[in-house]
């Protein structure tokens, strides 16, 4: 089955083509259906089941082909999306923005932790589609800085996360101030007494869809913590890569700017590699998959929404350069390798700043993650964490294309692609114990602005 024969626009069809994507997942076969035919759903999935496209994929397709309803001043908000914590938001938003990029659709992202008054600028000019974590919401709300009346669709995803983080009296405030005419999508990893309860007050006549969970971390995949300075990141992989003699290695950054940016440094030092992500033309992101999957290219860079469609059989390593914002993404990210029961190592160099990141990883998965230190990368003892930089989602995102071009990259292959040296791997020199001044972690933001985000656990408040 195809995306197209699920009853999607061909704009949608070819944004989700473009990501690498040519079959719906199991819980997209079934929930996409559904939420079309403009009915309550409940569905039970997780991360990496493709539930996020599951629901925004259909909200486009009903948004683009329903006239919106006229209102006083600004654009409406016509769908909802509440998300528990600001990294899901942030993704979840960047998803829409993706799906939607050739459509004449405006979202955009709130949370908490950042500067409010951006976010009241966007409200008062208006968008189609709004995520929110429920406690800046409502914090809107309460100043009246942002107008519900029009809502035509509601999400709760992750439901039983917004639960047990305590949202549940926010988020009875939010649906107090919602149409009563409107559809409803609750979407839970789990179906707890609390979750039904909510789901009986809250949906009427609900499809019901669950899928296979998924958190667990297949036994062939070698998994392995390397602790390291952020500011030696770079060097630490490059030994790696050449003293291990990897030939074909997928590496996760957080920011597109960040993955741009290890690709010229991996150059320097004589390793092939490229980048892909949101800002590359579909041309290069095609080109450097196929030198990636036929051994050509030796380091693949992504972001974990530009590697969502990458499927490489025999994927021998993959390395999380920066630890995922949502642990669940961490087992989506290692599950690129060891496949069909080949072998396949994970590594993880991990910085003071990502430790609470890798406890959230361990206690998804149950197990602590073995850690190696590299001889002449020891991390400073004395080094402190600092806060790791996220988009605030104060900007709104316009999914019009400035031209109809197959991507929203150049129409014309990208001739560097950000791509690096071919030479092929030689023999490191010894790492230097001399440690650089440290510098702040950080990464672009996806809607130009920042946030830092303490180490807080990223609720959403």
């Amino acid at each position: 089955m195809s995306f197209s024969e699920l009853g999607l626009a061909d704009e949608i069809v070819r944004a989700v083509t473009e990501q690498g994507y040519t079959s719906p997942t199991p819980i997209q076969k079934q929930a996409i259906p559904a939420v079309l035919c403009g009915g309550d759903l409940l569905a039970g999935a997780q991360t990496g089941t493709g539930k996020t496209a599951g629901f925004t994929l259909p909200i486009l397709q009903r948004l683009n082909a329903q006239p919106r309803t006229q209102a006083k001043t600004g654009r409406p908000i016509r769908a909802l999306i509440l998300t528990p914590t600001r990294e899901l938001a942030a993704q979840v938003e960047e998803s829409v923005r993706v799906y939607g990029k050739y459509l004449k659709l405006t979202s955009s992202v709130i949370f908490g932790g950042v500067n409010i008054n951006p976010q009241i600028r966007v409200l008062n000019h208006g968008v189609d589609i709004l995520v929110a974590t429920p406690g800046r919401l409502l914090d809107h709300m309460q100043q009246g800085t942002v107008n519900l009346s029009h809502v035509e669709i509601l999400v709760l995803d992750e439901a039983d996360r917004m639960l047990d983080m305590g949202f549940i009296r926010d988020i009875r405030k939010v649906l107090a101030a919602l149409p009563k005419q409107r559809q409803n999508l609750l979407f839970s990893a789990t179906f707890s007494d609390d979750i039904k309860a909510l789901a009986d007050g809250l949906l009427n006549s609900p499809a019901m869809i669950e899928v296979a969970r998924r958190n667990s971390t297949v036994e062939v995949i070698a998994q392995k913590i390397h602790p390291v300075d952020r500011n030696r990141k770079h060097p630490l992989l490059s030994y790696l890569i050449k003293t291990n003699e990897w030939i074909q290695v997928l590496v996760f950054t957080r920011t597109k700017h960040g993955a741009n940016k290890l690709v010229e440094q991996l150059g320097k030092d004589g390793i092939s590699g490229m980048a892909i992500h949101g800002n590359k033309s579909q041309s290069a992101r095609t080109r450097a998959l196929a030198e990636f999957k036929d051994g050509s290219l030796q380091v693949l860079v992504a972001t974990d929404i530009a590697a969502r469609g990458i499927d490489i059989d025999q994927l021998p390593h993959v390395v999380n350069y920066d630890l995922p914002n949502v642990p669940e993404d961490y087992v989506h990210r290692i599950g690129r390798t060891g496949r069909a029961g080949a072998t396949g190592e994970a590594v993880s160099l991990v910085c003071v700043d990502e430790h609470d990141m890798l406890k959230g990883i361990e206690k998804l998965i149950k197990r602590t993650l073995p850690q190696e230190v590299i001889p002449g990368f020891e991390p400073d003892p004395n080094a402190r964490p600092q806060p790791i930089q996220l988009r605030s989602g104060n900007q709104p995102s316009r999914n019009t294309p400035r031209q109809q071009k197959p991507s929203s990259g150049n129409s014309k292959a990208d001739p560097n692609a950000a791509k690096s040296g071919s030479a092929k791997p030689t023999q490191s020199r010894p790492p230097q114990n001399k440690p650089a001044p440290a510098k702040p972690a950080g990464g672009r933001s996806l809607t130009g602005q920042t946030s830092a985000l303490h180490r807080s656990g990223g609720r959403g408040r």
